[in-house]
């Protein structure tokens, strides 16, 4: 008790002095920590190929399969998401529940990946991160943009901010650029210089990169078919078949295969390894497939989250099932504005809706709720403790429905109040609820 107490207390003080610092003085704060951790740990990054990969969705996923690609290539490899720290094979979870970590967190990282002999490493940049100089004295290799939708907007302050923070990282790199061409704002990040830039989407797609001047290496995917739980296409006439599900993965996939051709790795070799993905943790995960399915995914933004939705409720809409959602709203004190912007994807998806708590931090998590609520409609219920939200989902469940429950995804904790964590697994609960209901774990063989 004494332990959390003084933790807390630790934890009050240094926001208390952060809000009392001046904004220039906070800024030369995080570019001093940027510089002394890249200092101490003897400029790490400078022996590494490090590729950074940035965007609103899909970073994590576009990271675990590169990975994938590097690795079965024979290329020792390190890589950094909000999932995992991986070190060639050795992995340890992610529980800082920040998807780029500190300054001086990242260059350790980078200093036992380059002394275990690592050629490439991978991070998962933030605007966040940006902002607060968490890719400064890394040296990136590589810059990878996979799509932009608003978030994150009361810390930038609008929209437009919070792009400049993302291009920021495309500034810094001069080397290697690899862009989704079907992203609305693919001709900014096409704007900055670099030696060598490809581009990847859906071939048909309409674009808007006419005034992109770059010789392009482009990467399309074709003949798409799309599994309750994998992605089928074809990429210059190779055949992909990857063990994922929704169409956005197609994007992710197609990322990740330009890195895989940037490092020298051929189509047929992308294609063999990501053959052999297993699929994510808390990304579209399936707990199980029957009497009806279960699913887990880490969705929290309005674009997330609307095509997790739309992914699902093509699928189960078919059979004459219903989808049942659970849904929270981002953490406590940040981005307001889209709790009924969530509420109001649910309500235009599913049939069943359950608003409970997710990571409230130092707010009210029932204002949350009701805020979520507002766009979700009457029909919604409201239950603040997500185990019993999980209970409650489930038992609304019949034979060919799905039960979708998003926003924790793999994360480890709760955050609560005065930097509280109250451990978690969203997978975990949802089996045990299960088995309390007296119904038996299935997959469909």
């Amino acid at each position: 008790m004494i332990a959390i107490n003084n933790q807390t207390m630790a934890i009050r003080l240094k926001n208390l002095a952060k809000k009392a610092m001046p904004a220039f003085v906070l800024r030369w704060y995080h570019y001093g920590l940027a510089l002394t951790g890249a200092v101490y740990f003897g400029f790490p990054a400078r022996g590494l190929k490090v590729i950074g990969v940035t965007g609103t969705n899909g970073k994590s996923s576009t990271v675990e399969l590169a990975s994938k690609i590097i690795e079965e290539s024979g290329i020792p490899s390190a890589s950094l998401s909000s999932i995992q720290f991986r070190i060639k094979d050795k992995i340890e979870p992610n529980i800082l529940k920040m998807t780029m970590p500190g300054r001086w967190t990242i260059q350790s990282f980078f200093k036992r990946a380059a002394g275990a002999g690592c050629k490439v490493a991978f991070l998962e940049v933030t605007s966040e991160g940006i902002k607060q100089h968490r890719h400064r004295f890394i040296g990136f290799d590589t810059a990878v943009f996979t799509n932009l939708t608003p978030e994150h907007i009361e810390a930038h302050g609008n929209f437009e901010n919070y792009k400049l923070a993302k291009g920021q990282l495309f500034a810094a790199v001069k080397n290697r650029h690899i862009i989704n061409l079907d992203d609305p704002n693919a001709a900014y990040f096409l704007s900055f210089p670099s030696k060598e830039t490809y581009g990847y989407g859906i071939k048909g797609e309409k674009r808007k990169i006419a005034d992109a001047k770059k010789e392009l290496k482009v990467v399309e995917a074709e003949n798409i078919k799309i599994g309750v739980n994998n992605i089928d296409f074809q990429v210059k006439g190779v055949d992909f078949s990857i063990r994922l599900g929704g169409a956005f993965n197609v994007y992710n996939a197609l990322a990740a295969i330009c890195i895989g051709l940037s490092q020298g790795v051929s189509l047929e070799g992308c294609r063999a390894a990501l053959a052999m993905f297993k699929g994510l943790a808390g990304r579209m995960e399936e707990v199980q497939s029957v009497p009806f399915r279960v699913v887990v995914d880490y969705a929290f933004t309005p674009n997330a989250l609307e095509k997790v939705y739309a992914t699902l409720k093509s699928q189960v809409g078919s059979k004459g099932g219903k989808l049942v959602c659970l849904l929270g709203a981002c953490g406590g004190g940040r981005d307001k504005w889209k709790r009924p912007v969530l509420g109001s994807i649910a309500r235009k998806y599913c049939d069943e809706i359950i608003i409970a708590n997710e990571d409230p931090y130092d707010e009210d998590p029932q204002e949350i709720i009701d805020q979520v609520a507002k766009g979700a409609g009457p029909g919604s219920r409201k239950i603040i403790d997500r185990r019993v939200a999980i209970r409650k989902a489930l038992s609304l469940a019949r034979s060919g429905d799905v039960v979708v429950m998003t926003g924790k995804g793999c994360e480890p904790w709760i955050c609560l109040k005065d930097g509280q964590k109250m451990p978690w697994s969203e997978k975990k609960i949802a089996v045990e609820e299960l088995e309390k209901l007296g119904i038996t774990i299935g997959k469909k063989s």
